[in-house]
């Protein structure tokens, strides 16, 4: 499986761990996820949402590894506040990759990477996540591994 594979996955993913295992690497591990075929109430405040079925982490499913042997810039933020731009241009679903972004503008005008690696096109990667939303710039392609 490799990034491009994962871009066409539909459904959800919760991140479960975020390291950097060497100098400047990243690993991003991702459990996926269904709706629950059984429903529950919710309550939210005041009111009561009925016949509700959660998101839950698929067991059956094996934990993905996304590994960066290098990268620019990452940043994690809380689903809750991120928003894309409606300028933004990517492709995908949960796991995205950007031809154009305010994050990758961002990433190339307050670092000097683009000066050191002038041969190289810096990328903008995204895992949209339950509850999580990580960005990562790099210059290189992602390793994708299952455990």
């Amino acid at each position: 499986m490799n990034y491009e594979d994962l871009m066409q996955q539909k459904g959800f993913v919760f991140l479960d761990n975020i390291v950097e295992p060497g100098t400047n690497s990243l690993r991003i591990s991702i459990k996926r996820a269904s709706i629950s075929s059984k429903s529950e109430d919710v309550n939210v405040g005041e009111y009561t949402l009925y016949d509700v079925n959660p998101i839950e982490i698929d067991k059956t499913l094996p934990v993905i590894h996304i590994e960066f042997d290098s990268y620019v810039a990452y940043s994690v933020f809380d689903e809750s506040f991120h928003f894309v731009n409606s300028e933004d241009k990517f492709i995908g679903h949960s796991v995205r990759l950007f031809s154009k972004s305010t994050y990758l503008d961002f990433v190339s005008n307050g670092t000097i990477a683009q000066e050191i690696y002038s041969y190289k096109d810096l990328i903008h990667y995204q895992i949209v996540c339950l509850d999580h939303i990580i960005d990562i710039v790099s210059f290189d392609k992602p390793s994708v591994l299952k455990e």
